[in-house]
């Protein structure tokens, strides 16, 4: 039976997560925030979550929190194996090559795991809900963000261009928003 949004939420604050800033707001408040997006988006339940944990392990940029790896069995258990691992190849990826497996239209994705170092295989269909996650994320901060509107602008373009439809569109949207 998958986790309500209150036991989603009551691990995070379990965390302690809500003292934590992120974006000129709390870091609970942007991972309830993505959920919220992808959710209004219509992606699927597993990928909210998986958006909900986008960076529970740190990121390539941030590492205002990072779970330890030798919890990920905690997370697993709580948003199941498919969600979390999304999640942690968000944390994992080194941005580069995935900008790079993006460019791809197979149906065999690459890219490198930055914190083993080892190459990551990804199907279609998972590679699809990583770019999600990894494009709902970047749109929900980046009005507030301290790298700017042109931070991989080009890759990020190009993610909501493959995905196309719901995140095309609320691609445009919140860049229709930037300050001249």
């Amino acid at each position: 039976m998958p986790p309500t949004y209150k036991q989603l939420t009551d691990f995070l604050v379990e965390l302690g997560i809500e003292k934590v800033p992120h974006t000129e707001k709390t870091y609970l408040g942007h991972l309830i925030n993505v959920y919220r997006l992808m959710q209004s988006e219509g992606c699927t339940e597993e990928v909210c979550q998986a958006g909900m944990f986008h960076s529970i392990y740190g990121t390539q940029k941030f590492q205002g929190f990072k779970l330890e790896l030798h919890q990920r069995a905690d997370v697993r258990a709580l948003i199941g194996e498919r969600a979390e691992k999304i999640a942690y190849l968000n944390c994992s990826m080194l941005r580069e090559t995935f900008d790079e497996a993006a460019l791809g239209n197979g149906e065999i994705y690459r890219f490198i795991d930055r914190v083993t170092g080892e190459p990551v295989e990804l199907n279609r269909a998972d590679f699809d809900d990583l770019c999600r996650v990894h494009l709902y994320d970047w749109l929900e901060q980046v009005p507030r963000s301290r790298y700017g509107w042109g931070y991989r602008r080009a890759g990020y373009r190009r993610l909501a261009e493959r995905l196309g439809g719901n995140p095309l569109k609320a691609y445009d949207r919140v860049f229709a928003t930037e300050p001249k």
